[in-house]
């Protein structure tokens, strides 16, 4: 399987109601901007608005207020702190009231949009009532006035809250984006890790099968140069030689399909037919070293059922015939559908419990002990060495939500494999 390695780095995620840090904005854009601000109130002070022109001490106020605007993103609660003594004594002198409003607006703003709701709140009350306290002594003019100067500081604060939540939500969306990209990360390596299992199963599967074939059959032409060269039965020989180059054929081309999946993923037919019950009458024609008496009663299954079959006794072939350890061993094999369920059943007539004692006994049973060891695992290439046929039988049935149980057998001498397999009420 082809896979796309991607290294994503997220983001530490942002708390709700932080601003922007300090990194995010240079500090010499806000020093701008609080610059920019009392350009803009100074020429308001001259020209337009309500109040007496500032005197020395009303333009070093107004001047001084929007010093702290330069530090509104990384403190904005000191420098609303600052500002609000300074605004209200300037106000309080009755400088021109219009030319601090812009500076004041931005402060509020900047409070609500790094503030969470409760908080914006707090302030908005406290600075809308030291703006009633100050306008109280005016009257009804300065009850209008407090109305006016009331709904542009809720105006900036809503402003400032709707402005955080939309940076929230965006934040929240790219992290939730990050997370569904890591997360298909991890399925496409599960699926490539799961593909390598397939690829390994099917890879021992064939080559365990193939390789004991040809190592009897090896050894049946060898026996017969061996036992009398001048009475040489050519036939038998030629037999032999013929069915070893038939299972290398065979292996080759299964090899050949198993490993085209690694070439050419993207192919529909990559993986080719997968095998199933129709193919178990070749695996018993196949098994040198044993006759193999197969009855199979099941109609159609589903594909995946059929290949854990196939692959289930294609294995205990292979184990019955490697560890038997008699030349004239019968291997049954019975596969029918009972209740919604595939049944699986290879028995042989070999050592195991229950066979005489002796060498070929001794020698059978140390097979079959690779079988059945305590982790589960099957005969390899030695007898009594222990493999992976009987994990990969288990693996196989599990793969479809079955199960596999085998030992020795306790009717008779030999051993006994058997697989419930579910239909899933499929075909």
């Amino acid at each position: 399987m082809r896979t796309v390695q991607a290294t994503v780095t997220a983001p530490r995620p942002r708390p709700a109601g932080t601003f922007l840090p300090a990194s995010a904005v240079p500090p010499r854009q806000d020093a701008a901007l609080a610059a920019g601000l009392a350009a803009l109130a100074s020429a308001i002070a001259v020209t337009v608005g309500s109040g007496r022109h500032p005197d020395a001490l009303g333009w070093a106020l107004l001047l001084v207020l929007h010093v702290p605007l330069a530090w509104r993103r990384r403190a904005p609660l000191a420098a609303l702190a600052i500002m609000i003594p300074l605004i209200a004594f300037y106000h309080q002198q009755d400088f021109n009231h219009s030319a601090p409003t812009a500076a004041s607006m931005v402060v509020l703003y900047t409070v609500a949009v790094s503030s969470g709701p409760r908080r914006t709140a707090v302030i908005g009350c406290a600075v809308i009532g030291l703006m009633l306290l100050l306008k109280i002594g005016h009257g009804m003019a300065g009850l209008a006035v407090s109305f006016q100067i009331s709904g542009w500081i809720i105006s900036m604060l809503v402003l400032g809250g709707y402005i955080r939540v939309y940076r929230e939500n965006a934040a929240a969306a790219l992290e939730r984006a990050e997370r569904a990209e890591r997360t298909r990360e991890e399925e496409a390596r599960r699926r490539v890790a799961e593909e390598r299992l397939r690829v390994a199963r099917d890879l021992h599967d064939l080559l365990a099968h193939s390789i004991t074939l040809i190592g009897v059959r090896t050894s049946v032409a060898a026996h017969v140069l061996a036992t009398d060269p001048e009475r040489l039965d050519r036939a038998a020989v030629a037999r032999a030689l013929d069915d070893i180059a038939e299972t290398c054929r065979t292996a080759r081309g299964e090899l050949r399909t198993t490993l085209d999946v690694l070439r050419d993923p993207d192919s529909p037919d990559s993986r080719g037919p997968l095998p199933g019950l129709p193919g178990l009458a070749d695996l018993a024609r196949a098994a040198a070293g044993a006759e193999v008496d197969l009855t199979v009663t099941a109609g159609e299954v589903p594909p995946a059922v059929g290949a854990a079959a196939y692959r289930i006794v294609q294995e205990a072939l292979t184990n019955a015939v490697r560890h038997g350890g008699r030349e004239d061993l019968t291997v049954r094999v019975r596969v029918d559908e009972t209740e919604g369920t595939l049944r699986v059943r290879v028995t042989d007539d070999g050592v195991g419990a229950g066979a005489p004692a002796g060498e070929g006994a001794e020698a059978g049973a140390a097979g079959r002990a690779g079988h059945v060891d305590s982790a589960g695992k099957a005969g390899d290439d030695a007898p009594g060495a222990p493999g992976y046929g009987l994990l990969g039988m288990r693996e196989r049935a599990r793969s479809v939500g079955g199960t596999v149980t085998a030992g020795p057998r306790a009717d008779a001498p030999g051993f006994a494999v058997t697989a419930v397999l579910p239909l899933g009420g499929t075909a």
